[in-house]
């Protein structure tokens, strides 16, 4: 798929402004959408939508569906106005911080209103809101049965499904059915919740294409363990004969580091490939119906992926094996036509991973921030970015770009300035107009580089556990002034 030359703002949901401690697909997400059609930019990045765990530190990448919505973003206001909630369920509202995300309190008061919404919807709903509902069941029950049973299921045992009884985690047919007996209600309450995202999401959308907004959502190469998506489709990965990981993600050693464990479990890429993929292909039906473009994470692993054997003590005794590679994206054409598809192929970027990249013409990723200021001809340097690239300001996972200024040193300053003609002054415009003017086809840029913002605005900083996926914008933030500047940059280096 080719791509027009055009440019957007990453800017994650939860991130939005909003009433109840968190963004939602209310009136923060449209006055975001209304400021960026204002500031001519086309795209709208966000990482992935699933259900989080604050096990995982709410990380979006760890998530307990790669097909589910996270109902934290519901809209409560629109629940009400449907007449599935009112004023009084909605009161009294915590004082949640307007600054960052508080995921237990927020979960905790939302998850009270969803459930009170569905049982004013199971007594109240129109017969053209229950018909909606079934047909939503039926239409996404290949995801959506596993995940309400597995949902349910939690709420009976503590701990990931790998130590629940044994009879649960190797899905015997009885013990599957009693439990989806007693746990009706429980199963009910997630698939409402699941509904209710879905249709707020779909509204959103047009919303967004309406105002010539597009959507790029996110593409987790890997899986959480504790999900859905292991524990109802176990044949899809490598497990042992007692359903846990036989070997798990990760990446190997770096010269200055000890290499990562990521710890989620692995493909079965043998079966996939002999059953058409079929997993996959369901994933990315779901997900090509909730966004415009997918941003593919870890693109790396589709070529070769680093397996650490489940009991190995440190990621350096894991081997690189063969991904599916060209063979599955052919099949990902043959089912779906263009494929709307940018990766991330930052770090390990060799031969093969450029090889594969480039026969199927995926823009690749480009980060100022990896640049070596000093260096002629380096290929993060915004001069140096390719037609077929995404140029970015800064990512989810690194610093905002006025922090990683600050911390730059010295000589590295004076080159940056030199390459991108800057003094420094407002740095984070000039590297927004240098990736902006760069020959990259897309441009991002994030909203704390739009705002200035330093390091105590960062989304995500990888490897550690707290503290992250929590930074959230005020409706301030969507200033005039801030919309007509990047509209002037967008309309000088001719993007959409």
């Amino acid at each position: 798929m080719r791509f027009d030359r055009q440019s957007g703002v990453f800017m994650h949901v939860t991130s939005l402004p909003g009433p109840h401690g968190v963004g939602d697909m209310g009136d923060g997400a449209r006055a975001f959408v209304d400021w960026l059609a204002d500031a001519e930019q086309s795209l709208w990045q966000f990482c992935p939508l699933g259900p989080t765990s604050g096990a995982h530190g709410n990380s979006p990448y760890q998530s307990y569906s790669a097909f589910a919505g996270n109902p934290l973003l519901v809209d409560l206001v629109k629940l009400r106005d449907d007449g599935y909630l009112t004023d009084d369920d909605l009161e009294p509202v915590p004082e949640f911080s307007e600054h960052e995300v508080e995921y237990d309190r927020v979960g905790e008061y939302k998850r009270e209103k969803l459930r009170l919404a569905l049982e004013r919807f199971q007594s109240d709903a129109a017969e053209e809101d229950r018909d909606a509902f079934e047909t939503f069941c039926e239409a996404e029950s290949s995801w959506l049965d596993g995940y309400a049973l597995f949902m349910a299921l939690r709420t009976r045992y503590d701990g990931a499904w790998i130590e629940w009884p044994q009879e649960i985690r190797t899905h015997d047919e009885a013990a599957i059915e009693t439990h989806r007996e007693e746990l009706a209600d429980e199963i009910s309450f997630r698939k409402f919740s699941q509904f209710v995202f879905d249709r707020q999401w779909r509204d959103l959308k047009a919303y967004a294409n309406d105002r010539g907004v597009e959507l790029v959502g996110d593409l987790p190469i890997y899986v959480a363990l504790d999900s859905a998506d292991v524990w109802a489709a176990p044949e899809a990965f490598d497990l042992t004969e007692e359903n846990e990981p036989a070997a798990v993600a990760g990446v190997p050693p770096n010269p200055d580091d000890d290499g990562q464990r990521w710890g989620n479990p692995l493909y079965d890429w043998e079966y996939l490939r002999q059953n058409d993929y079929d997993w996959w292909m369901d994933r990315l039906d779901r997900l090509f119906d909730l966004v415009d473009v997918t941003r593919i994470d870890h693109f790396k692993g589709f070529d070769e992926y680093w397996a650490i054997p489940a009991n190995a003590h440190s990621p350096a005794e894991g081997e690189w094996r063969d991904g599916p590679g060209a063979d599955f994206f052919d099949a990902v054409r043959d089912r779906f036509g263009d494929l709307p598809f940018i990766v991330e192929d930052l770090g390990f970027l060799d031969q093969s991973i450029v090889d594969l990249r480039d026969r199927f013409e995926f823009p690749g990723m480009r980060v100022p921030q990896y640049a070596n200021w000093c260096q002629g001809g380096d290929m993060y340097q915004p001069m140096h970015y390719p037609d077929n690239s995404v140029g970015y300001t800064s990512t989810h996972d690194t610093n905002t770009f006025v922090g990683y200024y600050h911390d730059l040193p010295g000589e590295q300053k004076d080159c940056l300035h030199y390459n991108i003609g800057a003094d420094g002054s407002e740095i984070h415009w000039s590297i927004i107009d240098a990736v902006w003017r760069s020959n990259a086809v897309i441009a991002f840029t994030t909203m704390q580089d739009v705002l200035g913002l330093g390091s105590d605005a960062r989304f995500n900083t990888p490897g550690t556990a707290h503290g992250n996926w929590r930074w959230r914008c005020t409706r301030d933030g969507f200033g005039e002034h801030l919309a007509v500047r990047l509209a002037s940059l967008t309309d000088e280096h001719i993007r959409n």
